[in-house]
């Protein structure tokens, strides 16, 4: 980073817009409507977890929150009282402060930058976490709630977690906590109770092609078949589908498929030529630990058996979600990861 440069957001997906500057929500309609009737009836929990697969629009729907309240203080006025929805006009002192990344009331606990490694750091730490209570320390700017979002509660380590849960156990008046987790069950429990459960809905394809459409160039010029095709490969996520979208992904997808679909037999030669392909590429990578991902994800939902019998492969699935996590934040070697993943998933396949 050059001196007076912005460190890089690990809540943002490279070359598309931030959440906080996404105003077009879809598919949600039932979540939005959820906090919406919470707010205007005087009942807004403090500590919501909201959860839903990578890509349907958590954070989306969290900062869209977080402005409607920044704009709207008194759950009892009139704006509150006939809203439809949680849009804020774009011209908005609350809309342009939180796209300008500087809303007063509103914290961001996320995965930070780590200087000397030139990589983000594997998990939110706890010097983050004393930072962010600053904010419910002083009195709210707007006269309204100061709030935190956290993207993504899985990324609490435990010294983390356990700093976060001394504020969501005795808050401040008028605060809110928005946690966004892509597998809620994950988050630590003594956190996860304290909280008001809030799952969004899977999205469709049509909702999933809008909302990348929405995000404006280049996305919105991509070849409708080309963007179809991408959608579905990343089971309709939009943060999953960007990756996909630039050079030759879409085979890298397919050739990962192919050797997944031969388990539990290993094509060694055919993983040297996919690792050799990767090469340092972070977005190939990330099309890769999808792949795998999903295909895991898959046979979990479609097993049977028993939860005893497909321990092996829920094992495997956390083990691929954290080494490929922490291979990026470490910069280690993409191959060996690849290597002992396919060794892991052969062994595991074996057991059913």
């Amino acid at each position: 980073m050059k001196d007076g440069e912005a460190a890089p957001e690990s809540d943002r997906a490279e070359g598309a817009p931030h959440p906080r500057e996404t105003a077009g929500l879809f598919g949600q309609a039932r979540a939005e409507r959820e906090l919406l009737d919470a707010y205007r009836a005087g009942r807004l929990h403090h500590a919501w977890l909201i959860g839903g697969l990578a890509g349907t629009g958590k954070a989306t729907l969290a900062w869209r929150f977080a402005r409607f309240l920044l704009a709207n203080p008194d759950p009892a006025a009139g704006a509150v009282r006939d809203a439809a929805d949680l849009r804020v006009p774009p011209d908005h002192p609350a809309a342009r402060q939180a796209a300008a990344g500087a809303p007063g009331d509103v914290a961001v606990l996320r995965r930070g930058w780590n200087d000397k490694t030139g990589k983000f750091f594997s998990d939110i730490r706890v010097d983050e976490v004393r930072k962010m209570s600053g904010l419910f320390q002083q009195a709210s700017r707007a006269g309204g709630y100061r709030i935190c979002i956290i993207d993504t509660a899985e990324d609490l380590n435990t010294n983390s977690a356990n700093a976060l849960l001394k504020l969501v156990e005795e808050p401040p008046s008028r605060s809110l906590f928005l946690m966004l987790a892509h597998h809620p069950a994950q988050v630590m429990p003594t956190l996860r109770s304290r909280c008001r459960k809030l799952a969004l809905d899977p999205l469709g394809p049509a909702d999933a092609v809008a909302a990348l459409r929405a995000l404006g160039a280049p996305w919105s010029t991509i070849e409708p078949a080309t963007l179809d095709e991408a959608v579905r490969r990343a089971g309709n996520s939009v943060s999953g589908t960007l990756p996909y979208l630039g050079g030759e992904r879409l085979s890298l997808d397919g050739d990962t498929a192919r050797l997944l679909a031969r388990l539990p037999e290993v094509d060694w030669a055919g993983l040297h030529r996919l690792a050799d392909r990767i090469g340092s590429d972070e977005d190939d990578f990330a099309v890769l630990t999808g792949a795998i991902l999903d295909w895991l994800h898959e046979r979990l939902r479609a097993g049977s058996g028993g939860a005893r019998r497909l321990a092996p492969l829920a094992e495997v699935w956390e083990k691929v979600r954290r080494s490929a996590r922490d291979t990026l934040a470490l910069n280690l070697d993409k191959k060996t990861f690849l290597f002992s993943t396919f060794a892991d998933l052969a062994q595991a396949t074996r057991a059913l």
